[in-house]
């Protein structure tokens, strides 16, 4: 499945437990929302990156859709958390090639 590159580096980069790889398509104002709690800007969202990385998972992209501005990749995460495997949607905002937004919802 072919995703914009943005995406496709934050996919390749979570699968790789890397952070740089991960944090480089965002905007430096992104905002991303997950269980609950909103994180702006760079440095919040490295802090959620690192925690995440910390607690290995694999995503296992299972489709992709874009409406109007927004692409909505679902996908297959499997580690080591209740409730694994889950079923989540990552739906991207991008703007001038960078990630501007991404809300993450079951």
């Amino acid at each position: 499945m072919k995703l914009p590159e943005p995406l496709a580096a934050y996919f390749a980069g979570h699968d790789n437990h890397d952070v740089d790889a991960m944090i480089g398509p965002f905007a430096e104002g992104a905002i991303v929302k997950d269980e609950g709690h909103e994180r702006r800007g760079l440095p919040a969202i490295r802090k959620w990156m690192e925690e995440a990385a910390a607690k290995p998972s694999i995503i296992a992209v299972t489709n992709a859709a874009e409406t109007d501005a927004r692409t909505t990749v679902t996908g297959r995460v499997s580690g080591d958390f209740p409730g694994s495997p889950v079923d989540l949607r990552f739906i991207f905002t991008l703007d001038q090639g960078k990630i501007t937004l991404l809300e993450i919802v079951q």
